[in-house]
């Protein structure tokens, strides 16, 4: 997880001594290292909630937890997706074991 922008934000965090000395040994730019360990803890805390929202469902989405995907798909309104996008204007792609996704 990377957040990119122009809007730095000046913020004062008091560390223990020791933890300091420890940062500094292994960083030359405090501010990248806590932005690394804030940004490391964030996605950690996201997957932990996802992992919680898992084992405890919000009760409206326990109604559709035993259907099948294909009952759900008929729940969904009748769109014409054709004006989604332009076929002539895509760009077809096949996966490829070990190098990804290419084109053709």
């Amino acid at each position: 997880m990377r957040i990119q922008g122009t809007n730095v934000e000046r913020v004062t965090v008091s560390l223990p001594a020791d933890l300091l000395l420890e940062l500094d040994r292994r960083s030359k730019n405090r501010s990248a290292f806590v932005q690394e360990a804030v940004l490391r803890e964030i996605g950690r805390r996201v997957r932990l909630e996802l992992l919680d929202s898992g084992r405890n469902p919000h009760p409206e989405t326990l109604a559709y937890a035993g259907e099948s995907l294909d009952e759900w798909a008929t729940m969904l309104p009748k769109e014409d997706t054709t004006k989604m996008y332009d076929p002539k204007k895509v760009t077809p792609l096949r996966w490829i074991e070990g190098k990804g996704w290419k084109r053709g």
